[in-house]
């Protein structure tokens, strides 16, 4: 069963090569213009990317001093790519699992609003990222196969959370790319499942677009609108002086919190199950 039917997976690598340059391109160009309008020359920002690059990897958990980096007018550029470039290595490499998909996306949403990004372009970029990413990952279960379970477990990669993504592929089928998105570590193992189950490239686009355009979108506008939103409604309860991004922290973990209940609903519903049938089997001895 060929998944990438007439093109083959040259072919589909060569396209999704040539889409993440243009995508890249196209992020460059709108982040450099919109930094341009802030006055920063680019000598000076060229000096503190080499900061910037050290400030994301030292706060990528801690999410207000990541705000407070992301929203600085000066790296713009540099936010925007690294944001794109987090969530295709977490979506599409098997190391990216660590990584803070929906924090890091509600951050940036938050980041949108503040700094007065383009929040069209952003989630366009963000959208492809995500899409190429899983692509990515489908490609590299497809190319390795079954023999990828029989590789040792290192720092780079934990091969229990492989097999939990194909229990779970195995129990909902095509509609795991989908729910994936929304459980951390579960989403970047499920596409690597799906190419070595051979799942129909066609098909496993379709779930791939839907979901990776459901889970960017959600992510980033639950920040974008927070302080639009919360903040107005709020100030007559807790005063003039309150802003929601002060309290990014709590807002990412009950987000983490809603983005993991499907798993922990998958988990409950399953370890329920099996209870009422060890207790027919014990009563049957």
């Amino acid at each position: 069963m060929e998944p990438f039917n007439r093109c083959g997976p040259l072919n589909w690598g060569r396209r999704l090569a040539s889409v993440v340059c243009v995508w890249l391109i196209i992020a460059c160009i709108a982040t450099t213009a919109n930094g341009g309008e802030s006055g920063a020359p680019v000598s000076v920002q060229a000096e503190e990317e080499p900061n910037f690059v050290i400030a994301i990897v030292t706060n990528l958990f801690n999410s207000r001093a990541l705000l407070n980096i992301l929203s600085r007018p000066e790296f713009a550029l540099a936010a925007f790519i690294t944001l794109n470039v987090i969530v295709f290595v977490e979506t599409g490499l098997l190391f990216g699992f660590f990584l803070p998909g929906d924090s890091l996306l509600v951050t940036a949403g938050v980041a949108c609003f503040l700094a007065g990004w383009n929040l069209p372009l952003l989630l366009a970029t963000l959208c492809v990222a995500a899409i190429v990413g899983d692509s990515v990952g489908y490609s590299i279960g497809l190319k390795t196969g079954p023999r990828i379970f029989n590789r040792e477990k290192s720092w780079l990669f934990r091969k229990d959370h492989l097999i939990k993504a194909q229990e779970f592929y195995e129990r909902h089928g095509g509609k795991t790319i989908i729910l994936a998105r929304f459980i951390p570590i579960i989403r970047t193992f499920a596409p690597v499942v799906a190419g070595v189950a051979r799942m129909k490239y066609p098909r496993f686009l379709a779930f791939n677009v839907v979901g990776g355009v459901g889970w960017v979108l959600s992510m980033v506008l639950i920040g974008y609108f927070l302080t639009r939103f919360i903040n107005p409604a709020l100030r007559p309860f807790l005063g003039d002086n309150f802003d929601v991004q002060d309290h990014i922290e709590k807002v990412v973990i009950i987000v983490v919190l809603l983005s993991i209940s499907p798993g922990i609903y998958v988990w409950l519903r399953s370890k329920l199950a099996k209870k009422p049938a060890a207790e027919y089997a014990e009563a049957g001895k």
